[in-house]
């Protein structure tokens, strides 16, 4: 039965705290809990009320044998008064072995006593405890909750952080290699040319600046 006792503190300590570590569901675990709890609370009392029921009895049957002592203590003088003392002395001893089996009552008693308070006072001890793993669970499955949710956030955000960088990185070096590369073909292209084609280049520049003169004769006639 006080496997019962050892397990409270237990729950609202390490093996709460390894459940939630441990667990795919803490919220459901924490109802299992308390319903564990409760069907130990159900057994814990059905067995105080037998050891309050075994209280009782004894002391019922204690009070019978006081009051039988009693009795024939008054039984023992009667005899004596009516002049009958063999009588008065097997009374005597009769009562003598009542009063002996009321002491050994008394005794028993008093420990059944002693157990009933013991167990009530564990029994209110599983039931605070109850009360404060009732409070608390709302508070744990909340946190609980909270703590999936950044977890889950956080590998999100860590995996679509780490591709896009990645991907932006990437896709940054081909553009500065791409005009890497065309400044390389830009330059080669110049380091390339030929004397024809600086000549035609000249031609060029030659046949615009005839152009350009002609134009300017005929503006001038005009005037």
């Amino acid at each position: 039965m006080f496997r019962f006792f050892n397990r409270v503190r237990t729950v609202v300590s390490s093996e709460l705290n390894a459940l939630l570590n441990k667990a795919e569901d803490p919220g459901k675990m924490l109802d299992q809990f308390i319903l564990d709890m409760e069907k130990d609370i159900a057994e814990v009392e059905a067995a105080v009320a037998k050891q309050i029921a075994n209280e009782k009895l004894l002391s019922k049957q204690y009070t019978e044998a006081a009051e039988l002592v009693a009795k024939r203590e008054e039984q023992a003088v009667t005899a004596l008064e009516s002049g009958d003392e063999s009588l008065a002395r097997r009374v005597l001893e009769d009562k003598n072995k009542q009063k002996s089996h009321a002491d050994s009552l008394k005794q028993a008693v008093d420990e059944a006593a002693k157990l009933s308070e013991e167990l009530k006072d564990k029994l209110r001890e599983m039931k605070d405890e109850l009360r404060e793993m009732n409070m608390k669970k709302d508070s744990l499955k909340a946190r609980s909750e909270s703590a999936k949710a950044r977890a889950k956030v956080n590998r999100t955000m860590s995996g679509i952080g780490t591709g896009a960088k990645s991907g932006f990185d990437r896709m940054e070096e081909k553009v500065i290699r791409h005009e890497a590369e065309v400044e390389a073909s830009e330059e080669l292209r110049s380091a390339n040319k030929t004397l024809d084609d600086e000549l035609a280049a000249l031609d060029t520049k030659s046949s615009v600046d005839d152009e350009l003169a002609a134009l300017k004769a005929k503006l001038n006639n005009k005037n």
